[in-house]
């Protein structure tokens, strides 16, 4: 099936960026600010506060009030190498030496966190690898969601899973603050994190990829980028302000209203209508787009609708799915290029986000700077990336962000060279991971669109879902294994992605066969080499379509 050029002269009507799109483009890109809300919640309502064990006869409460440098804790409690408090031994008072045992039961540093999952359920030391599953059943969930709900929204539409997920979104995320079971909550979390990424931010960004023309998709793709890290900077916000855990939840649960009016004010990705041989509704979308935005274009209806018809009489009909994108060689070599990219920038970037309550210093504001500092990366990024490509920028900034990863290991904790290195890391990788989120459209056919970016999406949770066991081994044996892990699996993604081909001002591809002949022997090599690619256009018949309006409009 070649490109529908029918369909291009539709959607140019629409224009660049008018009213209609912004309207649109506000209603969608919300959903990145819930799900970077959702995504790091935990580090403040499961928080890990400083703690040491509880000295009976000392202490009358699991809520630290007797200074820790006291004597009378300095007495009972070993010190670290470092010089800090061990926070999960104390000398045996019964033996009358200093042999060392586990402690029973915990003292809580209140200076920051007042209350967390971790409080009540006592998940440090033996017991920290359960608040850990926690957060991995949460990216599982998104893993999940980005398997399923990806390829359903390809097939029942955008609109409704985004909707749907919405609500359930709203549901879960303020009834999971008032489950007292662990294996409840787990089950909670595993549910928000299915609706709460896959289900409303994937498709959020589909929506806004196949909508908004050629020269604003990066504009509109680093902001949903930069959206996400602001779903951050509220959960330092309201974390700082909401000290009951219970009450904290509830209002990152309630952000889910934000999507009530979803239902009747956002509309179906008309591109994906027309796809699915429903031309009337995607012409009628379009017509309502332009009188927003003014432009006066008339809309032929019953032209569109019978070219349409026309084209489905003469076309082989065919249902694309996921497993298309592994069958044929140049397809399958992006896809699994793509899904490493994925990965690696996923667990890098929370590697990185969740390792602020590690870092010394107020959390919050921590927590915080990990998203403000991403907001450089994408102002920069919007200014460069149309003109040095998805290509470059992406391994270079993998590369880089790796490069810190390695760096930060091997510098001694605490220190503001480290926490600098830290912050510059997450900078670079959170710029690869936006550029990643436009390259992985641009990079796949219409059909198989939301399936390539739930399979891509898949990779990024499972290594998210990895991140929070991986960093358990810097507790267990050394500190410095995580950060390592992240490096070297960030530098080898860095380097393969210069195997990609370049998006920038290419066409769009359309069917499987597009994607198929796209980009076949344009490498970051072969472009250092001279050499140029292969020119047989995916689109023969039609050399104009999909390309960006700017192009045409500079012939």
């Amino acid at each position: 099936m070649a490109v529908d050029y029918v369909l291009e002269d539709l959607m140019g009507k629409l224009g660049e960026f008018g009213k209609y799109q912004f309207a649109q483009f506000f209603l969608q890109v919300l959903s990145a600010l819930t799900a970077g809300m959702h995504m790091l919640s935990l580090v403040t309502v499961a928080s890990v506060p400083e703690h040491r064990c509880f000295i009976a006869g000392v202490d009358n409460s699991t809520l630290s009030q007797l200074p820790w440098n006291s004597t009378a804790i300095l007495d009972a409690i070993p010190l670290k190498p470092s010089g800090e408090l061990d926070s999960c031994h104390m000398y045996n008072a019964s033996a009358g030496d200093h042999s060392q045992i586990p402690c029973e039961k915990y003292v809580y540093d209140t200076t920051y966190y007042k209350t967390s999952r971790t409080i009540d359920w006592d998940f440090v030391c033996d017991r920290r690898w359960m608040g850990a599953i926690i957060q991995t059943v949460f990216m599982l969930g998104t893993f999940t969601g980005a398997v399923t709900l990806g390829g359903l929204a390809d097939k029942v539409g955008r609109k409704t899973v985004f909707c749907w997920s919405a609500l359930l979104q709203l549901f879960v995320g303020v009834g999971v603050a008032f489950i007292p079971e662990y294996f409840s909550v787990m089950v909670a979390r595993f549910i928000l994190g299915i609706v709460g990424s896959a289900g409303a931010y994937i498709c959020g960004f589909v929506l806004t990829m196949e909508l908004v023309g050629a020269t604003k998709r990066t504009v509109c793709g680093i902001t949903f980028q930069a959206v996400f890290a602001g779903g951050i900077m509220l959960v330092a916000g309201w974390g700082a302000i909401i000290k009951d855990r219970q009450m904290l939840q509830v209002v990152y649960g309630l952000h889910g209203c934000l999507f009530l009016a979803h239902w009747w004010l956002m509309d179906e990705s008309p591109r994906w209508l027309w796809m699915q041989g429903r031309a009337a509704e995607a012409v009628d979308i379009v017509a309502k787009g332009v009188r927003i935005n003014g432009s006066g274009i008339p809309i032929g209806k019953d032209y569109y609708v019978q070219k349409a018809k026309q084209q489905a009489a003469v076309e082989e009909k065919s249902s694309a799915g996921l497993a298309d994108l592994f069958r044929t060689p140049n397809l399958r070599m992006k896809t699994l290029n793509v899904c490493l990219c994925w990965f690696a920038n996923s667990i890098v970037y929370y590697g990185l986000s969740l390792s602020a309550g590690k870092l010394y210093g107020n959390p919050y504001l921590i927590l915080f700077l990990m998203g403000l500092v991403e907001f450089p990366s994408y102002i920069t990024i919007v200014f460069v990336l149309d003109r040095l490509g998805r290509r470059s920028i992406t391994s270079t900034l993998m590369l880089g962000g790796g490069f810190c990863c390695i760096v930060a290991a091997f510098i001694a904790q605490g220190t503001t060279l480290s926490t600098s290195i830290v912050m510059l890391g997450k900078l670079l990788i959170a710029g690869s991971f936006a550029v990643i989120y436009n390259y992985s459209a641009e990079l796949f056919p219409t059909v198989v669109r939301n399936s390539a970016m739930g399979l891509g999406s898949m990779c990024a949770r499972l290594s998210g879902a990895l991140t929070p066991l991986i960093t358990l081994l810097g507790d267990s044996f050394d500190p410095k294994i995580p950060a390592v892990l992240f490096g070297v699996v960030a530098l080898v993604s860095g380097f393969w992605v210069m195997f990609l081909p370049e998006t920038m001002n290419k066409p769009m591809p359309e069917s499987i066969e597009d994607g198929e002949r796209f980009g076949k022997g344009d490498t970051w090599f072969s472009q250092c080499a001279g050499r140029k690619p292969r020119q047989d256009s995916i689109y023969p018949d039609d050399p104009e379509q999909m390309v960006p309006l700017k192009t045409i409009e500079s012939k």
